[in-house]
């Protein structure tokens, strides 16, 4: 047997662990807005501990990385200003002020515009972004409540929730007017359109259900409600072009729909009045602000049951990491 001296053995033992240790601090955090603390809570998905909170502008309610993925783009609304973060450090970048109402915010998938919804004030608005900066280009008045928004697949249409006045409003990105108009059910929040750009899911807040409309023709037709739960809020795609996870937030739970077959094929409780999403990038684990709790849950959908849970902030709202499944 060949004995090995101490301080090789040492050497090699301590250079393994800083290995781990290299490894382990690789990983992106999470971020859960609290919207009512105006901070971002930073967990670290191996020990699953707040390991910061970022102070933000007051009312932080949504966040999206840029489309470089060199920033994650924290929303305002009371504010008026825009928190850029490092996703992967943790580190503020920078701030950006002027950007009135940002409730909501959306980059088109060809990069070249980023749209808010000014929740209280009653607009949209339309900026130009060059990758650095952005430009206003048209403010658009409103219903009452603008709430969410999706982009579609060829970046030429924008549509957005009336949660006051139960509309769901689509705008022409190109001359940043408005195309149409439709009813829907109660309190529509937020919105998802299928990978081919047919069908728009609207979660009804004020309901039980999803609302699904067909845009494929000259106007929207609202085609289906499927049933998931009371207070149906926010989607997450499952990464696979198929399935979409909605939050029903009075419900205390989450369902899985087949867009394809518009049914409902799965659902796992979670407590705390379960609002935006994020996913592991396998697929397994749905992270979830539980808003009333101020908790992060994690739901583990093979086992279909929370099996952690992190103490944030006040009325946590928006989630967000960098190590995700397809959005």
């Amino acid at each position: 047997m060949k004995i090995f001296p101490l301080a090789r053995v040492c050497a090699v033992l301590g250079g393994f662990w800083f290995f781990l240790h290299g490894v382990q601090a690789a990983v992106p955090p999470l971020f859960v807005l609290n919207s009512l603390d105006a901070s971002v809570s930073v967990i670290d998905p191996v020990t699953w501990t707040e390991t910061a909170r970022i102070a933000t502008g007051k009312e932080p309610h949504h966040l999206y990385l840029t489309p470089d993925e060199k920033s994650l783009i924290v929303a305002n609304a009371l504010g008026d200003t825009l928190t850029f973060v490092d996703p992967r450090t943790a580190q503020v970048q920078r701030t950006v002020r002027g950007i009135v109402d940002p409730y909501q915010l959306r980059f088109s998938p060809n990069m070249k515009w980023f749209v808010t919804a000014a929740n209280r004030l009653n607009h949209v608005d339309f900026y130009h972004w060059n990758g650095q900066d952005l430009t206003l280009v048209r403010r658009v008045a409103t219903s009452r409540t603008p709430s969410h928004l999706w982009i579609d697949s060829r970046s030429t249409m924008v549509y957005a929730t009336m949660q006051d006045s139960d509309e769901l409003v689509a705008f022409d990105l190109a001359t940043q007017t408005i195309r149409w108009r439709t009813k829907t059910g109660p309190m529509p929040a937020d919105i998802y359109g299928s990978p081919d750009d047919k069908h728009l899911f609207v979660g009804l807040t004020g309901g039980n259900a999803v609302e699904v409309f067909d845009v494929s023709g000259p106007g929207p037709v609202s085609i289906n409600k499927l049933q998931t739960g009371n207070g149906a809020h926010a989607f997450r795609s499952a990464g696979n072009g198929r399935h979409l996870y909605v939050s029903n937030r009075v419900a205390n739970s989450i369902s899985k729909i087949d867009m394809l077959t518009q049914q409902v094929v799965e659902s796992y409780p979670v407590p705390g009045g379960p609002d935006c999403m994020d996913l592991s990038a396998d697929g397994r684990f749905i992270y979830v602000s539980s808003r009333w709790a101020r908790k992060l849950s994690v739901v583990d959908t093979e086992a279909k049951r929370v099996v952690r849970q992190v103490a944030v902030g006040k009325s946590p709202h928006g989630v967000w990491t960098l190590q995700h499944a397809p959005r």
